[in-house]
């Protein structure tokens, strides 16, 4: 998509696609983040919003079932206004907006009134949300005839827009989109009309996402299978002999994660890797970010240990975070990193010790056990008393390491780069936490904890152990949410977000 030249405004008809954002297109992406107007729908995933530029105008227009915040007419004539102010207008719909998303509409009301318009296709939930639920939609020894077919058709029409006794008899796979509240209408027609009632059949509701569901039978069973689950649209319905596939090609729902929600307390600028871990592995990542990372204004100290780098003779550092904003400032202050040669470095972790050697850094010590008792150990030997150590790191962080140097008659150089305050997380994020909506609650620094306890409140600690697993990325935490009162489930064996995520795999895991 090319930057626009001129004012004149232009509407992109955008696929969301079947709900995981995972599956969003490249040009979708690029759509909305050159967007200054977004209208969107309820089955557009909220998370696609991110790429959305804060200072765009955001219109949400409903679409549920029965339930339209703007009516279909409104939204034509609400593209057409937006797009005569000069806008760059993005119509977000769910699934494909040429399949039973009524963009065909959209884009003959645009064309009428002279608007230009662009179609970015979406992957269709008919396709993705079989796959996701381990169905085929064809198969060379089952089908190879496949039909999709609209579920919203009132059972009261005078005259049915299906040729029921085409469909029924000559297709072999039939998904119907949006059919839910009329199961049996459909599967009365299918039957009368030559289907036989043994005939597989599945509802799937969440498709592609960690909350999706899936109930299996056939046209004969099938309904009272829904009454008894409680099922809920939106749902899609398939029904062929693909869906006897399922039992063996269910991929997505055999993940180890699958169905479980974990909280992420960790900043905001931090959780992403995390989060993208737990939903790799079929989980739901719930982000109440308990702390916010904010750099130290008064950089004066560290730029006096900049001034006298050549008089130290090692560096440690103990977090990502410390290494970005040491690296920023020493770019910031003329310097890079040419000038840290000859020091010798440590790093108290893999993740920091990547973020090192990203930046072309030889990193000489890791310790085995990724906490300062371990770094200390691992320097045992390697400092030596009169030595210069300059320890970049957080306000607050322990004084294990700087008094164990100290002790060995090492000069230590501490300069605070950052402090993790504490965060304000939504009304709502708190509320989905304290109902117990939740499978576990991770903790990746003392930090996290003490400021997560001033969000939910003391009070309620006692509620969350009987209800929630807890589980911390090391000992320190650990300590840090026992004191607090927290049941520490699990502790990662390894204090790295892979070890965290192996503890919750553990802890949590499907088998």
């Amino acid at each position: 998509m090319n930057n626009r030249m001129n004012k004149r405004g232009i509407v992109y008809l955008v696929g969301a696609g079947p709900g995981d954002p995972g599956l969003f297109t490249v040009k979708g992406v690029e759509c909305l983040q050159q967007a200054e107007v977004v209208v969107f729908d309820r089955l557009a995933n909220p998370e696609l919003i991110k790429y959305v530029p804060r200072e765009a105008e955001k219109i949400y227009v409903g679409k549920a079932s029965s339930d339209h915040t703007l009516s279909q007419e409104g939204i034509n004539q609400l593209l057409v206004d937006k797009a005569r102010e000069g806008k760059v207008v993005v119509r977000l719909k769910g699934g494909d907006p040429f399949v039973f998303g009524r963009g065909g509409e959209e884009a003959l009301f645009l064309r009428e009134h002279g608007i230009e318009f662009e179609v970015v296709p979406g992957v269709t939930s008919a396709i993705a949300v079989p796959a996701y639920a381990g169905i085929p939609v064809t198969h060379r020894d089952l089908t190879s005839t496949l039909a999709l077919i609209t579920g919203h058709e009132r059972p009261d029409k005078t005259e049915s827009s299906i040729q029921w006794d085409k469909v029924a008899a000559g297709i072999g796979t039939l998904v119907f989109l949006m059919g839910l509240e009329n199961l049996g209408f459909i599967v009365r027609n299918l039957v009368k009309h030559g289907r036989h009632p043994s005939t597989p059949c599945a509802v799937i509701r969440q498709g592609t996402l960690p909350g999706q569901k899936v109930l299996a039978g056939t046209l004969e069973n099938i309904e009272e299978k829904v009454r008894e689950e409680g099922f809920r649209p939106p749902a899609i319905i398939v029904v062929g002999e693909v869906v006897g596939l399922r039992e063996q090609l269910n991929w997505f729902e055999s993940r180890p994660l699958f169905g479980k929600r974990i909280v992420v307390t960790r900043s905001r600028a931090q959780a992403s890797r995390l989060s993208a871990m737990i939903a790799s592995l079929g989980g739901e990542a719930v982000e109440l970010p308990a702390i916010k990372i904010v750099s130290t204004e008064d950089m004066t100290p560290l730029n006096r240990a900049l001034d006298e780098l050549d008089s130290f003779g090692w560096i440690l550092f103990t977090s990502v975070n410390g290494v970005k904003i040491f690296l920023d400032e020493l770019l910031q202050t003329g310097r890079d990193v040419r000038d840290l040669k000859g020091l010798r470095i440590g790093a108290i972790g893999p993740a920091t010790a990547q973020a090192l050697t990203q930046n072309r850094l030889v990193v000489e010590v890791i310790p085995e056990e990724y906490r300062a008792e371990g770094m200390a150990r691992a320097l045992k030997g390697r400092v030596q008393a009169g030595d210069k150590v300059l320890l970049p790191r957080a306000r607050g962080a322990r004084s294990v390491l700087p008094e164990v140097l100290t002790q060995w008659g090492v000069q230590v150089s501490e300069v605070h780069l950052y402090e993790a305050r504490a965060e304000e997380p939504s009304t709502e994020q708190r509320d989905i936490v304290l109902s117990g909506e939740v499978d576990a609650i991770t903790f990746t620094s003392s930090s996290t904890v003490n400021n997560f306890v001033r969000i939910i409140g003391e009070e309620n600690i006692e509620q969350l152990n009987d209800r929630v697993k807890i589980a911390c990325i090391g000992p320190i935490s650990a300590e840090t949410a026992a004191n607090w009162g927290f049941t520490v489930d699990m502790v990662a064996e390894e204090y790295t977000i892979p070890g965290l995520v192996g503890a919750l795999v553990k802890m949590l895991g499907n088998q």
